[in-house]
């Protein structure tokens, strides 16, 4: 068989360090049948129908390109070849720029190289088989994990578009963190009263009917890629009817436990059958069997008993799992917060009057576990404030990178305790500010303009301590000279640095995608695919992509949202790969090696036949599989031994 072989001078790119002359005499003096022809830019308009027009003339039979790597042109060249009336996967590229002309330095030495890279190449094609993928129809539904700000906004906006969307929440509620919040920086603006359109037009608005809210339910496995993922979904039971639910909580009324409300971060209590907070969505109670006297294995029956509406609590109730097949995925399960356990010193958890930031946040809240009242343990009002920034952030021994809001809220912090205890004073401790936006600088500027305030730059977190005594705490400190200082205040408010949240590592190993140094969901090009992760069809949205803001995550959810729209698009096609494993089966001695291996879970065992059955819409061409079987019974195609034996000897040839 005949065989071409074109060599892409690319500018001086390659001619520089590799002469096509000196390549091309080997080459023939190997193969005196073949058709060898260098080229300028084999990849430009002119490059590409000159070599389509050279392959019709010629009459050549297999192609190899020597050109730049595979991962620029090779679906270029493909598709040119493929056009000149041969089977794309009778083609092969050779990388003569990367692999050779970048890296060689001497002439000779690149020469000998490239030819030996392309006599490889015409010895495996001459092995290789023609290859016929197939087309499958693209599932145009999505799911959404997390159903806070982000992930709200990429349901709702996929569901404008017409796709059905499946939300799975793994709290009774849904809106994240912004419903728990009274008053939103920078604009101070009411979180629940915000957030409000977005939840009712996701669970009574237009678009609603597409939308499948799935609440108590974390998703468990994956299988399959782009365009046809099978997510299995495991749904805790509520123990609550929702259809028959009126809402009137008089079944929480009539419970007789109370435990730590979680919601309210252990400060403040909640009946075992409970709403997380006055105004959560959906507005339906779940009993909590850890602390049901029922599933404790006594006989109450006192919220049922005290529900007006029979049939309405279900003790019996039990979970399911669920399966969903969708096209796409948008990850949007929010972010986490440092463990001020790691910074004893601070006192967070032994110290009376010391708060992190976000349980500051629900004592600010009117449906709090104080009403919105900022009091101390015992009771009292505080005069006196420090608010620590940066714990955990711009730290090495921590997170060195800055959270980006923490700033924002602390001076929030300012207005609404000037606000509510007019007069108090508040000391800052920072070690850098960032009130970054259009916005940013008003509140910082307004707290500098208050008499009230002052504002202490500290050397690090390990400088800083904090204790109390009968009269109030103190918070002792080291300044960026070495000097010492203190402040007294009545409450310190700690802002820790945000984390990825606690289910971001698990969600990335059921869905393949990679982590970054920090274990946020590491993303396809910071700056340019922020919301991609390495998976195609897998979007990160919100604060498990990095730490970001309400307005951010927002953003990052409508865009997850638009990039998911362009790629499954309804009706559309997605190209099947031939280029996949095979089971060679009067091989195959059923030992299920293979479907222990395959990290794409396209391999399964037929109990009929006794052998291994491959799924060539989730294989994804790894090799894996045919690397393990003992019996060599499992064969990539495109990839068996015979081309890859003949491709080592044509380079050691």
């Amino acid at each position: 068989m005949k065989t071409g072989v074109y060599f892409c001078r690319c500018g001086t790119n390659v001619s520089e360090k590799v002469d096509p002359k000196a390549v091309e005499k080997r080459v023939l003096a190997q193969n005196p049948d073949a058709r060898f022809a260098a080229v300028d830019f084999l990849c430009s308009e002119e490059g590409g129908l000159a070599l389509a027009a050279d392959i019709r003339e010629s009459g050549v039979e297999r192609v190899v390109i020597a050109a730049c790597s595979p991962r620029e042109h090779e679906g270029t060249f493909m598709q040119i070849v493929s056009g000149a009336g041969i089977n794309p996967y009778l083609m092969r590229m050779v990388n003569v720029r990367e692999q050779v002309a970048w890296v060689t330095a001497d002439p000779g030495r690149a020469a000998d190289k490239a030819a030996r890279l392309i006599e490889a190449a015409v010895r495996r094609t001459g092995r290789q088989s023609p290859l016929a993928g197939r087309r499958m129809e693209v599932c145009p539904d999505a799911l959404v994990v997390g159903a806070g700000p982000a992930g709200l906004k990429a349901a709702l906006t996929l569901a404008a578009s017409g796709r059905h969307v499946t939300v799975v929440e793994k709290s009774p509620a849904i809106g994240g963190l912004p419903v728990k919040y009274e008053e939103i920086y920078p604009s101070l603006e009411c979180g629940p009263c915000m957030m409000e359109p977005l939840l009712g037009e996701v669970l009574h608005g237009e678009h609603s009917g597409r939308i499948s809210l799935m609440t108590l339910s974390e998703v468990t496995g994956v299988v399959g890629s782009f365009g046809n993922f099978r997510v299995k979904i495991r749904r805790r039971p509520r123990y609550v009817d929702t259809v028959r639910c009126i809402g009137c909580m008089e079944c929480s009324a009539a419970c007789p436990v109370s435990v730590d409300n979680e919601f309210d971060y252990g400060l403040g209590k909640r009946k075992a059958v409970y709403v997380p907070f006055a105004g959560a969505l959906p507005s339906v109670p779940a009993i909590d069997p850890a602390a049901c006297l029922r599933f404790a294995g006594g006989d109450c029956a006192l919220c049922r008993e005290a529900c007006p509406v029979e049939g309405t609590v279900v003790f019996d109730e039990a979970g399911d799992e669920v399966e969903v097949t969708v096209g796409a995925v948008v990850l949007a399960v929010g972010g986490g917060s440092s463990d001020l356990n790691a910074f004893p010193e601070l006192g967070h958890g032994k110290v009376p009057g010391v708060f992190a930031s976000h349980e500051f946040e629900r004592l600010l809240a009117s449906n709090g576990p104080t009403g919105g009242e900022i009091l101390t343990a015992d009771g009292g009002r505080p005069d006196s404030f420090a608010i620590v920034h940066c714990v955990g952030s711009l730290d090495a021994r921590h997170k060195e990178y800055c959270s980006g809001v923490c700033c924002g809220y602390a001076f929030k912090f300012n207005r609404v305790i000037a606000h509510k205890i007019p007069g108090a004073r508040v000391s800052h401790l920072v070690r850098e500010v960032a009130m970054a936006g259009k916005d940013g600088q008003t509140l910082y500027r307004r707290a500098g303009e208050d008499p009230n305030t002052s504002v202490i730059r500290y050397r690090g977190i390990d400088d800083i301590r904090v204790s109390g005594d009968g009269s109030g705490l103190s918070v002792s400190y080291k300044g960026p000279d070495g000097s010492e200082g203190s402040v007294r205040a009545g409450m310190v408010i700690l802002c820790p640095a945000v984390t990825p949240g606690p289910d971001t590592a698990a969600l990335g190993g059921i869905f393949d995608v990679s982590l970054d140094k920090e274990g946020f969901i590491e993303e396809l090009h910071s700056s340019t695919d922020p919301v991609r992760s390495r998976i195609r069809g897998v979007y990160a949205a919100g604060a498990c992509g990095s730490p970001v803001g309400i307005r951010e995550a927002m953003a990052q959810g409508m865009a997850a949202a638009g990039c998911a729209l362009s790629e499954i698009v309804s009706g559309g096609f997605l190209d099947i790969s031939p280029v996949t494993a095979e089971v060679v089966r009067e091989r195959c001695s059923g030992c299920r090696v293979c479907v222990s291996v395959c990290p794409y879970k396209a391999i399964s065992f037929n109990e009929e036949d006794k052998t291994a059955e491959v799924n060539d819409a989730l294989c994804q061409g790894c090799g894996t599989c045919a690397a393990a079987c003992p019996a060599n019974a499992m064969r990539a195609r495109g990839f068996t031994n015979e081309e890859l034996w003949a491709e080592i000897e044509g380079f050691l040839s």
